[in-house]
Formats: structure tokens, C-alpha cells, sequence
């Protein structure tokens, strides 16, 4: 949601007139997007700006500004921690960044936005040119309020764009040549429930979905152009059996979903206000792998929440292991302040909290290693992104699992295209494989 945020400044940025630079040492203008989700990222940003704001004394000209959560959080305190900071712009305001950065050049300075939770987003739709990929925000904020999480306070209460915008934002990237878009959300499947997001004289569904992300899903993936539908973040109270339905029969829709678990011991689980309980998680993921054998399934986990036991972790343990997810992102937790959980003694020691994170990466590596052996000898349909990373004489790109498949190129084959890749080395995270078809 941030890289989305960020995309979408640049190009408001250009449209008034501002160029890109080269590099963050050329540029007269550097805003850095935060995020709150974590103590450690907000101090990652506040270390960041500190050292761009230095740079004034031998560029007095040099603008500085901040966008994101860390900036709604903090208001026009965030002057008092740098005080050559020269504008702050919360959540659901990047449209207004050309305005306060063309205030900044007329000579105002510690100038502050943040958003209101009663006022309607400000969501642009405009995309920085790129290649066969995008992403479009249907839904903001969040509702949940689970006791760890910040989001609801600096993001908002949830709001779910118009469902013909989204339309026209994705048509108009298709035209452009995008042929994936991941649909983005704090708790995606959500979109529709608290606005009306399709009108009487919209389109019906042809397969009849009644729910309004279903029929989003359905539209999105009809649009001439659109070879791959994904979308982030899921909930599982999201997974209903219409969702289910509609992503098994829209064949451009990925078996693909990261579904956050957070615990696996019901206790936690309370304490968190997930709003699920373990047995209801792991019935959304038996009811999606029912219909979907291939559904890929990643997921988010907090080790060391408060009151957690080394009970309550080994049954983290045991759920990661009965799902068998396909990849895992495991923090530890610490306190944000203003949330419930900031109020609950953190009494899992820095060691243990530590100790129980290189369990859970462990457990995972074989539970990746062995899912791809699975993989071995398969031909996976894998959208081509480009020379590697790590090695720029080989390809990657990824599988409707959004697994990462490495290749050596062929020629004719370009960023953007399909392509069936053999796969014969796999690793915990990543698929290698030969090309044996273009699909252009």
C-alpha cells in the first residue's frame, strides 16, 4: 500500500510540473513515506529524515518532506523531532503534496496535513509510467481493531472506492499495457460492506455473485488486456463461499492469498481481537484447498505478543504446520503506543521473543523447500518480470502462487509476456526452471 502511496505522489509530482531525479543525491525534493506499523520502521524514517534535513546546511534550497502513517500519527510534533523538516503530510492526502511542496517554494515552512476520520479519501488514480504491472487501492482504512495494530488510528476507518472508478483505473491501465494488477486493501475482502460501491444500473453478474468484492473480482478480470487479477490483504472472515467460488472460476484470478494469522493459540487470539478463532482459520483455508488443491497460501505472524506461553507458541507451531503455508513473515512484538495492547505488560523476555522467531523461520524454510519439491518437474505458467535480482544473466518472474521461478532467457521473450517454465531446482523460497513455451 505504501510503494501504491508513493507511485502515486511521482506522478502527481510530474503532472505539475516536477521532473524525477536521477538519484536521491540530484534531487532538490526527497519525501519519505512512512509507516507506523512497527516501532522499528518509525525510527528507520525519523533516522532517515535526520539525515536528509543535515544535507540543508551546504543545500539551504533542498525541500524535506514526510508522508504516511508516522505522519498522521504525529501530527506537528513530528517539527519537534526534526526541526528542519519542512512539510508533513498524513494518510489519504497525497493529492495535496504538489500544493504544500509549491507552498514550501513560495517560502512557507513545518507545514502539516493530516486527514480527519469523517472526511471522504483522496484517492488519485494516476500511475507513474511502468511496465506489465500495477496496483490499484479499492478499500482504505480499517475497521478491526485489533489490540497490537495502529492502522485504524493513522489510515482511517474503512472506505471502499466506487466500483466504476476502480473499473476505469484498471481499463485505463490495461490500455497502457498492465496486464496484472493486485487489488489492494487493509482488509481487502471487506470492499463494499460499509458503502455502496455498485449502483442499479451497473452491470449484473454474469455468474450471479451477489457480494460486492466477488463482483469486483468478476469485473476486473473481464477487461480485455488483464491476463492476472491478485489481491492483499485478506481476513477470514472474508472467505466466503461465493469468494471461494469466484476465485476458483475466474480462471485470470491467482490461487494466491496472504491471509494473516497473527496466533495460533485461541488465547492470543482473544487478546489480539482477531475476531477468529483458530479452528475458523483453519476451516477458510480447508474450504479454499477443497475446491483449489494449487491454492497458495502465505501469512503474517507476531511472536512474543503479551501473556504469550511457550503453550500458546507451540500451538503457532502446530496451525503453521496444519496450514502449510507456502511462505511466512514473522515479527516480534512490540508495543505501538496508543493501542490496547501498549497497556499489557510486555513480559516475553527480548531472548525468548528472539528464540521463538528462528524457530518459526526454520520450521518455515522446510515447510517452503518441501511444498516446491512438490513443484518439481511442473510446469508452471510464470508472467515474466525480467533479468533477476541476484543474478542479472538469468530471468525471474512469478506463478499464479507468486512463487519467484528463475530462468535463463530465450529469445523473443519480453517483460510482460507468459511463459511455461519446467521447473528442475527448487529452493525454500524460489522455483528454477527452463523455458519450454512463450505465450507472448
Amino acid at each position: 500500500m505504501n510503494v501504491r502511496d508513493s507511485e502515486a505522489t511521482e506522478a502527481t509530482l510530474k503532472a505539475a510540473g516536477h521532473t524525477l531525479a536521477a538519484n536521491e543525491n540530484e534531487a532538490d525534493l526527497i519525501i519519505v513515506n512512512s509507516c507506523s506499523v512497527r516501532g522499528k520502521a518509525e525510527d528507520k524514517a525519523i533516522g532517515k529524515l535526520g539525515l536528509l534535513c543535515a544535507t540543508k546546511r551546504d543545500r539551504p534550497n533542498r525541500i524535506i518532506g514526510l508522508m504516511g502513517c508516522m505522519a498522521q500519527r504525529l501530527g506537528s510534533d513530528i517539527f519537534k523531532k526534526i526541526p528542519r523538516l519542512d512539510f508533513s503530510v498524513g494518510t489519504r492526502r497525497c493529492g495535496a503534496i504538489p500544493f504544500m511542496v509549491a507552498r514550501v517554494m513560495a517560502g512557507e515552512t513545518n507545514i502539516t496535513e493530516i486527514s480527519s476520520p469523517d472526511e471522504i479519501p483522496d484517492v488519485p488514480d494516476a500511475h507513474s509510467e511502468h511496465g506489465f504491472s500495477a496496483f490499484v487501492t479499492i478499500l482504505l482504512g480499517c475497521n478491526r481493531r485489533c489490540a497490537y495494530c495502529i492502522v485504524p488510528d493513522v489510515r482511517g476507518p474503512e472506505f471502499s472506492r466506487p466500483a466504476r472508478e476502480v473499473l476505469a483505473e484498471v481499463t485505463a491501465l490495461a490500455h497502457q499495457g498492465v496486464k496484472e494488477v493486485t487489488l489492494l486493501g487493509q482488509s481487502v475482502m471487506n470492499y463494499g460492506l460499509m458503502q455502496q460501491v455498485w449502483t442499479p444500473n451497473d452491470p449484473q453478474s454474469p455468474h450471479g455473485f451477489k457480494e460486492p468484492f466477488s463482483r469486483l473480482l468478476e469485473a476486473v478480470s473481464s477487461i480485455p488486456g488483464i491476463l492476472r487479477v491478485r489481491f492483499t490483504s485478506g481476513h477470514p472472515s472474508g472467505c466466503t463461499d461465493e469468494l471461494v467460488k469466484a476465485v476458483s472460476l475466474l480462471p485470470n484470478v491467482c490461487h494466491h492469498l496472504h491471509l494473516p494469522v497473527q496466533s495460533g493459540s485461541d488465547a492470543i487470539l482473544s487478546a489480539m481481537r482477531r475476531g477468529y478463532t483458530r479452528a475458523a482459520y483453519l476451516d477458510a483455508i480447508r474450504r479454499l484447498r477443497a475446491v483449489m488443491p494449487d491454492f497458495a497460501l502465505t501469512t503474517d505472524v507476531i511472536v512474543g505478543f503479551p501473556g504469550e506461553t511457550v503453550q500458546d507458541f507451540e500451538e503457532t507451531r502446530s496451525l503453521m504446520n496444519a496450514a502449510d503455508f507456502d511462505n511466512a513473515f514473522i515479527f516480534k512484538y512490540s508495543p505501538r503506543p496508543g493501542t490496547p495492547a501498549a497497556a499489557m505488560k510486555d513480559d516475553v523476555p527480548e531472548t525468548e521473543k528472539m528464540r521463538r522467531n528462528q524457530l518459526l523461520l526454520a520450521d518455515q524454510d522446510t515447510r517452503g523447500e518441501a511444498a516446491n519439491q512438490r513443484l518439481m518437474g511442473s510446469v508452471q505458467e510464470v508472467l515474466v518480470e525480467g533479468a533477476s535480482l541476484r543474478n542479472a544473466a538469468r530471468w525471474s518472474g512469478r506463478s499464479p502462487g507468486n512463487k519467484i521461478v528463475v530462468f535463463d532467457p530465450v529469445p523473443d521473450l519480453t517483460p510482460g509476456t507468459l511463459a511455461k517454465i519446467r521447473i528442475n531446482r527448487v529452493a525454500p523460497q524460489t522455483l528454477y526452471g527452463e523455458v519450454v513455451q512463450t505465450n507472448g
